[in-house]
């Protein structure tokens, strides 16, 4: 792909539609070249390890080029499509399937245009810098330009910014692996493509030098041991197996859990509770006209009574933070709700729960599950959670031992509802009967803490008019 050189066309790259993101997949083009656009519209979606994103163009003019197709996965700072802001109308070829070569748009003196940031802060300066694909032609900026860019990009201070040593490439986890152990990354010699540092880098930065080896008097030549039998390729039956690459939200939902699992020690207790007069209370809510137009359900009074057991023990709302050595604990409670969609499990939140009344707990919650089943889920919803409830019950499953969501304490899952043999009132009669888990960091919570949030949320469903009493 040639890069253009006309003052009139503009690059638009890729932006960070997420905090950290490094890379989005080109889900759909809306234009092709010869498209008149506006300041605003949009011209693609794409997906990120957190949500799909529509993205619109900062300036007006023609589409001149699409430098990449759908489905490719698009480094964060890459420019993905051409616009001539002149109003030019000879476009270019639309981009083959293979993947292209990588443009790099030329440094622009400041206060030509803005730079074109959706979510967080924006491109930063190294995304303007990312690996090169192989075979491309990458124009070597000099110190000046640089220094124009990095004030462009909102890095900058002044001339300083020029002779500022280059930022060591490497991803998110592996520059939390190297604060973590205290590894300075500009002394680590990278060993991974195109010059990223990798976790096993920065481990051998840590690790002692390997003591000289003492002399040995020479033995005797001997017969060459037979070389080791090399392990046959894998196969794989192509009729009958599906392989499916392993990107977007699926992606990000295993490093997540796997992250979670062997970070934080989990504890899981249960309790089965006897849930029939929340149930009638649930009935009664769909007849009162303060809930007209509002879905009422089982979720809505469980999310309601976590939230009071969170209110009566605050300590349990709260998140670790390893670098620091230090336990955060939270004044508002931001919930989240797992949700399964086409793309994968996401787990978005209502803002400041503990504030809102039950109508408005109720729109919120109605509105949540709306927006993840359409796929409008921003990654600005999935951030900032603090506490989460997974209902498994909707499929029929008895009860589960949830993995926390990474950064929170504590996570309810919630079984299904079901008609069960139960004494109450001395006598064996039939009722709704459910089974809740709660697991939590053991680091931030302590068996009985924990104990104590699960035992409340048991007996506000039992009886529900300790909504009141305790609220």
């Amino acid at each position: 792909m040639t890069t253009m050189t006309e003052a009139s066309v503009r690059e638009f790259k890729m932006p960070d539609v997420g905090e950290g993101l490094t890379e989005a997949e080109i889900l759909k083009w809306y234009v092709q070249p010869g498209d008149t656009v506006t300041d605003g519209q949009v011209v693609c979606e794409v997906e990120t390890a957190k949500a799909a994103v529509e993205l619109p163009i900062p300036y007006d003019g023609v589409v001149r080029e699409l430098h990449f197709p759908e489905g490719t996965t698009v480094d964060v700072g890459m420019a993905i499509i051409a616009v001539d802001v002149a109003g030019g109308t000879a476009p270019a070829a639309p981009a083959p399937a293979a993947q292209p070569e990588a443009p790099q748009e030329e440094a622009k003196p400041v206060g030509s245009g803005r730079q074109p940031v959706l979510v967080g802060y924006g491109v930063a300066q190294t995304s303007t810098k990312r690996r090169p694909r192989k075979g491309a032609d990458v124009p070597r900026q000099e110190p000046a330009a640089q220094a124009v860019q990095a004030e462009l990009n909102g890095h900058g201070h002044g001339p300083a910014a020029a002779v500022a040593p280059p930022r060591p490439l490497a991803k998110p986890p592996v520059r939390k692996l190297a604060k973590d152990l205290g590894v300075d990354l500009a002394t680590v010699t990278p060993t991974g493509p195109d010059g990223i540092i990798t976790r096993e880098d920065v481990h051998a930065a840590v690790a002692p030098p390997a003591p000289a080896a003492e002399p040995v008097p020479q033995a005797a030549p001997t017969a060459p041991a037979a070389a080791p039998a090399l392990a046959p390729p894998a196969t794989y039956d192509t009729a009958r197996e599906t392989r499916i690459p392993v990107k977007g939200v699926r992606k990000a939902t295993a490093a997540a859990m796997v992250g979670s699992a062997f970070t934080a020690p989990h504890v899981t207790e249960f309790v089965t509770v006897d849930v029939t007069r929340t149930m009638k209370l649930v009935e009664e809510l769909k007849e009162d006209k303060e809930f007209a137009g509002l879905r009422v359900n089982p979720l809505l009074l469980i999310s309601k009574a976590l939230l009071v057991a969170i209110k009566r023990n605050p300590d349990v709302n709260a998140s670790w933070d390893e670098a620091n050595q230090e336990i955060v604990q939270k004044h508002y409670v931001n919930l989240g709700i797992a949700a399964a969609t086409p793309r994968g499990l996401i787990v978005p939140n209502i803002k400041d729960a503990h504030a809102r009344t039950l109508p408005q707990l109720a729109q919120a919650l109605g509105e949540l599950v709306a927006t993840a089943r359409e796929g409008k889920t921003t990654p600005a919803a999935m951030q900032g959670g603090t506490v989460t409830i997974t209902n498994v019950g909707v499929f029929g499953v008895d009860t589960g031992t949830p993995i926390l969501n990474p950064g929170e304490s504590a996570i309810l899952a919630i079984g299904a509802i079901k008609l069960q043999p139960w004494v109450h009132k001395g006598k064996v009669k039939p009722r709704q009967v459910t089974t809740l888990a709660l697991s939590f960091d053991h680091r931030l919570v302590d068996g009985e803490l924990g104990s104590k949030v699960l035992a409340d949320v048991a007996a506000i469903l039992e009886q529900p008019k300790r909504l009141i009493t305790w609220a």
